[in-house]
């Protein structure tokens, strides 16, 4: 686990900017996409660990670091991009843990976000 917070409390409130007054609808649906793809995301890191498919894996790896950066998601996106630079540096054979540790940071964060977008 990370010592970075689960979600960025700022970035939050700047996704929230873009749309105000919209009862955080526009939050709601970004935080959708993110928890529909995120999950695809994850199975593709597998299987592509499973057939030693680099280029996929570090797709896949840097896709999640990213959509994690938009959201705010920083112990997630940290655990993404260390996965990426460990694939891109020393290949699969030393990411093993940090798949596992994307997975939990994966399920603390939608914890998070459904405690953030239950209505108040």
């Amino acid at each position: 686990m990370s010592n970075l917070p689960i979600i960025d409390s700022e970035a939050i409130e700047t996704l929230r900017a873009l749309n105000p007054g919209d009862n955080d609808e526009f939050l709601r649906d970004i935080t959708g996409i993110f928890l529909e793809d995120t999950p695809l995301r994850i199975t593709e890191l597998e299987q592509s660990l499973a057939k030693a498919d680099l280029p996929t894996f570090i797709r896949a790896a840097h896709t999640i670091k990213g959509s994690s950066s938009n959201l705010g998601a920083l112990a997630l996106r940290a655990v993404a991009e260390r996965l990426e630079y460990q694939a891109r540096k020393s290949g699969l054979e030393t990411v093993t843990g940090d798949v596992a540790a994307l997975k939990t940071e994966y399920a603390s964060l939608q914890v998070e976000l459904q405690k953030l977008l239950q209505p108040a």
